[in-house]
């Protein structure tokens, strides 16, 4: 199982929940307004004056195979959205009681 952790602009939030429901993605807790900033690139998401923007960001606890098919639609989303950001981190978890 894997914890798959996902922070993007609220803009996509929307989308990713999308993409959740398509592919049954269950078991989630998610934040709608967070703020941040990238390592690399992009402008930070501050909520403030200068930088007003939101993130929103969600963890879920997926299984193999659906974990490798959540992760590759997410990749698509954020290639076809790169000045929006988002970054997804996924490690392994164990299961729950």
């Amino acid at each position: 199982m894997k914890a798959i952790f996902v922070s993007c602009n609220q803009a996509l939030y929307e989308e990713v929940m999308q993409i959740m429901k398509k592919l049954g993605v269950r078991g989630y807790t998610s934040w709608e307004e967070v703020a941040g900033c990238g390592t690399t690139d992009g402008e930070p998401h501050l909520g403030d004056y200068a930088w007003p923007t939101m993130n929103s960001a969600l963890i879920a606890m997926v299984e193999e195979p659906l974990a490798s098919q959540y992760l590759a639609e997410l990749r698509k989303l954020d290639e076809e959205n790169k000045m929006l950001g988002m970054r997804a981190f996924w490690w392994e978890v164990g299961g729950t009681f």
